[in-house]
């Protein structure tokens, strides 16, 4: 709107009067940002957590809607999905293990048949849920699925060394079922620390679990000892199992190590600790050495 120009004997009150409408406009829209209003704040609010969600933290793409700078926590880059490539780049060699370990084929298809059975749910008189957890750990053993089925690329191999096993995992998995996976393991070793399990012959196993320590590395772990005590060919034996599992962001490592000749934690150590680091190193866009770093 035009207005004339004032006269020169006003001007000094029209000045003061601009000035003092000018700090109350100020003053008012620091009221409002303040989240005094009902929409101001919503609004806040809704940004707020579009940029602290998972979902905005992945996505390479998510911002706040308002075309504002996103939080810092919203402003870290996704971190890189495993690739098929990549999950065999991972997966560790000969060179990260200690002793004579050879690799082998065909360890998609190992299985040891004394982990299969029926567990005896009279064990479990005052617990009877547990007993489901217990026959969920041993069916996961047999056919290598402790943290479920992987949502992404994965890849896998086995090495051999007299009666020893030892099968290594690398996998991408859902965020959620991932970390459901890792609190359901911790919880094995209370729900199931002694139970019997009856074979297809009605022949009786008494399965153990215990928590096993797993080295400082990634972003969450969680180890168990399972031993599995029964008749094979009318012999006695005992089938004793390391279960190490590590997350890194919502990629996996899993090691299962053992056999009727016991654990070699030492080996399960370095597999778990050069994994992890070979995972990272994918991960991050780097090739992984083809010697671990703490060998000579």
């Amino acid at each position: 709107m035009h207005r004339r120009p004032p006269s020169r004997t006003a001007r000094p009150v029209r000045v003061l009067v601009s000035v003092l409408a000018a700090g109350t406009l100020l003053t008012c829209a620091a009221c409002s940002d303040g989240g005094d209003s009902d929409d101001g704040g919503a609004g806040h609010d809704s940004v707020s957590d579009v940029a602290a969600s998972p979902l905005a933290a992945e996505s390479p793409l998510a911002s706040p809607r308002t075309g504002t700078s996103a939080s810092p926590r919203a402003g870290k880059s996704a971190a890189p999905a495993l690739t098929p490539a990549g999950a065999k780049a991972a997966l560790i060699t000969e060179a990260d293990l200690e002793d004579n370990w050879t690799q082998v084929k065909g360890a998609a298809g190992w299985g040891d048949k004394l982990v299969i059975g029926k567990v005896d749910v009279a064990d479990f008189l005052t617990a009877k849920t547990n007993a489901a957890d217990c026959q969920k750990l041993l069916d996961a053993l047999y056919d290598d699925t402790l943290l479920g089925k992987p949502s992404g690329a994965s890849a896998l191999t086995g090495f051999e060394e007299s009666d020893s096993r030892l099968l290594y995992q690398v996998a991408a998995y859902d965020r959620a079922k991932l970390g459901a996976s890792l609190n359901w393991l911790k919880t094995l070793p209370v729900k199931c620390d002694q139970f019997t399990a009856t074979d297809s012959k009605g022949g009786h196993r008494t399965v153990q679990v215990i928590e096993d320590p797993v080295p400082s590395v990634g972003d969450a772990r969680q180890g168990l000892q399972v031993t599995v005590t029964g008749t094979s060919g009318s012999q006695p034996t005992t089938l004793t199992l390391q279960l190490a599992v590590v997350r890194v962001g919502t990629d996996a490592i899993t090691v299962t190590s053992g056999g009727l000749d016991g654990t070699e934690t030492d080996t399960t150590k370095a597999a778990v600790q050069d994994g992890t680091s070979r995972l990272k190193d994918v991960l991050a866009g780097r090739t992984p050495p083809a010697q671990p770093g703490n060998l000579d």
